[in-house]
């Protein structure tokens, strides 16, 4: 990897993303294009988040590592929205949409685009 400083913030400057999107007022939010396009806004959010650890991490068992700390974020975005809220409310299946979207993203590593990805990162 030519930029690995620059692929760690990217990484970063997502989970504080997502944070923020999270967290903000309902009413803030633009309404959804369609029933349940939320979860698959969970899903595509948190498999790239999950996916972009493919490139910082060579070894599977820090990918998983790293799958299982998006995934344990995923639960704590929702707990944080039913807490910190008045707004927003947790959501079971906001989390397993963010769960699937996290092992999703791992399935990047056993592609060719993982080392096409690594190599121009």
């Amino acid at each position: 990897m030519r930029h690995p400083t620059l692929v760690f913030g990217a990484w970063i400057a997502m989970f504080l993303a997502i944070t923020v999107g999270s967290l903000l007022p309902a009413h803030d939010l633009p309404a959804p294009a369609f029933d349940g396009f939320d979860k698959l806004e969970h899903l595509l959010g948190y498999s790239l988040l999950s996916g972009w650890s493919v490139l910082l991490f060579d070894r599977r068992s820090t990918r998983v590592r790293a799958m299982l700390g998006v995934i344990a974020f995923g639960i704590a975005i929702e707990v944080a929205q039913g807490v910190l809220t008045t707004t927003r409310e947790p959501d079971v299946f906001d989390a397993l949409a963010n769960a699937t979207g996290a092992m999703i993203g791992q399935l990047v590593a056993f592609t060719g685009l993982a080392n096409v990805l690594r190599t121009r990162a």
